[in-house]
């Protein structure tokens, strides 16, 4: 979590529970006219799928699941 993440966080908490409310749902609509499908990541999020496919992930629709016994 960044730290302005964390601020907004701490900010958020310090409201009573109807503007909580209001807020999440401010911050879910901002978030959704972004992404509408979630389907976009962030720089950080690209770096990570980045590396972990050049780490040698591994799909699940790429295993046999049937036969795992197979696997060394």
């Amino acid at each position: 979590m960044t730290a302005k993440t964390a601020q907004i966080a701490e900010m958020i908490d310090m409201l009573p529970d109807s503007d909580k409310d209001l807020a999440y749902e401010l911050i879910k609509k901002l978030v959704l006219a972004w992404d509408p499908d979630f389907t976009k990541v962030t720089p950080k999020e690209r770096k990570e799928i980045e590396e972990a496919e050049q780490s040698g992930y591994i799909s699940a629709n790429e295993i046999d699941w049937d036969n795992l016994d197979k696997i060394v």
